[in-house]
């Protein structure tokens, strides 16, 4: 089911791509990214992960800010829009992270794991987890409050694109046994209809 997801919202992102980079980040996206640097900064933190990088608007954000980041994309079409911002860029899933273990201070992931199916989740939070460096930083977030999985029939996208919504409760659960939680909050209706859950996470250590 994975690969199938996989080349469908490829499809739909590659059409995207132009227009994608010509909306500006909205504002509570930019307070979200000012925090994460925030916090970057306060541990002396420097290399990033993007995932799921898209054009690479909130990547350059970062980059013009002193961030080291490395940004990663299912689509051609936005890993080379992301090279043409002057951003380093790679064609690559959250369901194979072909980086060394311990690559990276932190990753970014905002509006990009709600693409992945709930069964799906723990190991793709086991890649990010492999990823980061002892202590690293995880930005994650989502849209979601409600407990959903499916194709969303009224997507402006083709082809429509899978979603995987969470409650908060479902959602800190998941998380939970590879990531501590240092801060979550909810946007309200950041995403329309429905809430952004912002999670800021340290990776802890596991027992293999």
């Amino acid at each position: 089911m994975d690969l199938l997801l996989k080349e469908s919202l490829k499809a739909s992102y590659n059409e995207k791509a132009d227009l994608r980079d010509k909306s500006d980040i909205e504002e509570w996206k930019i307070v979200e990214l000012s925090s994460f640097i925030n916090a970057l900064n306060n541990d002396g933190l420097r290399s990033v992960l993007d995932i799921g990088a898209g054009s690479g608007q909130q990547a350059k954000y970062l980059l013009d800010r002193g961030v080291d980041v490395t940004c990663i994309d299912l689509s051609l079409n936005m890993v080379e829009t992301c090279r043409m911002k002057g951003l380093k860029a790679e064609v690559m899933d959250y369901y194979t992270l072909d980086f060394d273990a311990e690559s990276f201070d932190a990753v970014w992931a905002m509006n990009t794991l709600l693409h992945v199916p709930k069964v799906s989740l723990p190991a793709v939070l086991k890649n990010i987890h492999t990823v980061l460096k002892e202590d690293g930083l995880f930005f994650m977030g989502v849209y979601g409050g409600k407990d959903s999985e499916g194709v969303w029939e009224d997507d402006s996208y083709i082809p429509k694109r899978f979603f995987s919504f969470y409650t908060n409760e479902d959602l800190l659960e998941v998380v939970s046994p590879l990531f501590e939680v240092m801060n979550f909050h909810v946007v309200p209706e950041a995403g329309g209809s429905m809430d952004f859950q912002s999670l800021l996470l340290r990776k802890k250590e596991i027992s293999e």
